[in-house]
């Protein structure tokens, strides 16, 4: 992995952990994902005019993608419920690098090499620790467990397949911006098919944010689709979910929750994961 392309990721990380906390932060969580994924369909909307067509055998993907990305923003609102933001954010990312590692040795026959295996493997653990720390001291809450690990495989499931789509559109921003465009549209019609005729005044008092919120996904992810244009999925998929650091800072210091020695040892352990990682590139 390129210096540029480690950079890519690292900034995708940062910008994707904002965003979830903004998620996170609206208490009314369709009115912030509404917000989110209409914000990206306006951004992607936008940006179609200025962008290369996909090529026709990446139109498969991109559509599978978005709806897959639709029962990932279910899944993620439903974590934001029923669990902490410092335990279900790590949760859901954390389970996604090993069964990216799995489906990009399958579907896109790319095996990592043992200085890569280990670095994933130690990441992992890492993100295992800082989803861990969360649960000491309570009663698990399986729902919300659950609810985070099913959006794991979410997460995991549209890394490959956009990983591949990408690759095969030839253009990376005429693919984020198809993929933002199409799967936009679903959460904002539901939204405004509940509220009727009161989806502005329910949107307004949280516009700025929630749209803020939209400019850093697009950007978190379109950054991520240049990577694995340039890189194999698996490292590229670990070292994004390095935001899991950010995010477990931004629950300490947004939301007050723990944060502790565990969560630090687990950061550390995650850095050497990375390490690994690059060295095997």
């Amino acid at each position: 992995m390129t210096p540029a392309v480690t950079a890519a990721v690292l900034l995708a990380a940062v910008t994707h952990a904002g965003w979830n906390a903004i998620a996170h932060r609206i208490t009314d969580k369709l009115v912030g994902f509404t917000l989110i994924a209409g914000g990206g369909m306006l951004i992607g909307l936008a940006a179609i005019p200025f962008t290369a067509l996909p090529a026709a055998r990446a139109w498969p993907y991109l559509f599978v993608s978005a709806a897959i990305h639709i029962a990932y923003y279910v899944l993620l609102m439903r974590s934001f419920r029923l669990g902490d933001f410092g335990q279900a954010y790590p949760i859901a990312r954390g389970t996604a690098p090993l069964v990216v590692t799995v489906l990009a040795a399958v579907f896109a026959h790319e095996v990592p090499d043992g200085w890569a295996a280990a670095g994933i493997a130690v990441s992992c653990a890492g993100l295992t620790g800082v989803a861990l720390w969360g649960l000491r001291g309570h009663r698990p809450d399986w729902a919300a467990i659950g609810a985070a690990l099913a959006t794991g495989l979410t997460i995991a499931a549209y890394t490959v397949v956009d990983g591949l789509g990408v690759r095969a559109s030839g253009t990376p921003l005429g693919y984020i911006a198809w993929l933002m465009a199409v799967q936009g549209v679903v959460i904002p019609s539901y939204a405004a098919h509940r509220w009727r005729g009161d989806l502005p005044g329910t949107l307004r008092p949280f516009a700025t944010l929630g749209l803020l919120g939209a400019a850093l996904s697009v950007a978190a992810y379109a950054l991520v689709l240049w990577a694995q244009t340039r890189a194999e999925l698996a490292p590229v998929a670990a070292l994004r979910e390095s935001s899991i650091i950010a995010g477990a800072a931004i629950g300490a210091v947004l939301f007050k929750e723990r944060f502790g020695m565990p969560r630090i040892a687990a950061a550390g352990l995650l850095v050497v994961g990375i390490g690994l990682m690059l060295h095997a590139g």
